[in-house]
């Protein structure tokens, strides 16, 4: 158990203090479109010495270190109970070790134990797979992002949003829209199209897991992708709001199957502090390789 809850404590800190490479290419890339001299220019040059300050130091690159989510895919027989427990040993550790920021509050009294963990705290979603191999990926989503997401009901007459892909363009775009930079910008979207209320926001986070590079295998939903991400970079929003060039770097979409009642489009908002990563394990717990 020490060895995987060992493995887990460097997974955390490597999520926490290191941004994955094709964010970081994401990145460098929106700073060299934005234009010199702008504030927008100055606010993605003081993020790239952050990310180089944060990897150099083995120091958070927020002091936002978020909410805890870990995606496990794991064989049949997989001891899900003990993974548990060394998930919440290792997110104590990582608090003790200043990882973690202490960061989960008791949602009715406001009292923090510093340990970050409790009710919902850290957050574990299992998943059975055919393979002998154990994956597990950590997502910190920090509060200022999840509080710009939204969900939508369609048709929604306000937005003359209906039914339809075009539909889902209008309303994801108005959320982009409405967060106005807030939420730490550049953001990346993470979307669900159908669903339930509570189904298509867990979805829409799944999508995070994704890289940013990638094409999804819908063609209309890898269309809409990159459509939403050209679209949303011309409304002059921009970094923290600031205007320019960059005002998303990444949208990934996914689809679940609805009632005919129900149209839910779910829009989870990720900041530019993008903290996401992966480890394969082997039987022992130990680290075979990284995912991202």
């Amino acid at each position: 158990m020490n060895v995987l809850q060992d493995s887990l404590l460097e997974l955390i800190r490597r999520t926490s203090t290191e941004i994955p490479d094709d964010v970081h290419k994401a990145i460098l890339g929106a700073l060299e479109r934005e234009k010199q001299g702008t504030i927008a220019a100055s606010a993605m040059k003081i993020i790239e010495q952050n990310i180089a300050l944060a990897k150099t130091k083995s120091q958070p690159i927020c002091q936002d270190t978020g909410s805890i989510i870990f995606y496990v895919d794991c064989p049949m027989g997989f001891d899900q109970i003990g993974f548990e427990q060394a998930a919440r040993e290792a997110v104590k550790m990582a608090t003790r070790k200043g990882f973690l920021r202490q960061n989960s509050v008791d949602s009715i009294t406001g009292r923090n134990d510093g340990t970050n963990v409790g009710p919902g705290s850290p957050i574990l979603h299992f998943h059975q797979h055919a393979p002998e191999e154990v994956s597990v990926r950590l997502v910190l989503k920090g509060g200022g992002c999840e509080n710009v997401g939204a969900q939508y009901s369609l048709p929604n007459e306000k937005l003359k949003a209906n039914r339809d892909m075009d539909g889902c363009r209008k309303v994801i775009l108005d959320a982009v829209l409405q967060a106005q930079g807030k939420g730490c910008g550049p953001g990346i979207l993470g979307v669900c199209i159908g669903g339930d209320r509570a189904t298509g926001y867990e979805f829409s986070k799944q999508q995070f897991l994704r890289k940013l590079e990638d094409s999804n295998p819908n063609p209309d939903l890898d269309k809409l992708e990159r459509d939403i991400v050209d679209t949303a970079n011309k409304l002059g929003i921009g970094p923290m709001g600031f205007g320019g060039r960059t005002t998303l770097l990444g949208a990934k979409i996914g689809v679940l199957n609805r009632l005919p009642a129900s149209y839910f489009v779910s829009i989870s908002y990720m900041c530019w502090a993008y903290r996401r990563q992966g480890v394969a394990l082997d039987f022992a717990g130990r680290i075979q390789k990284w995912l991202y």
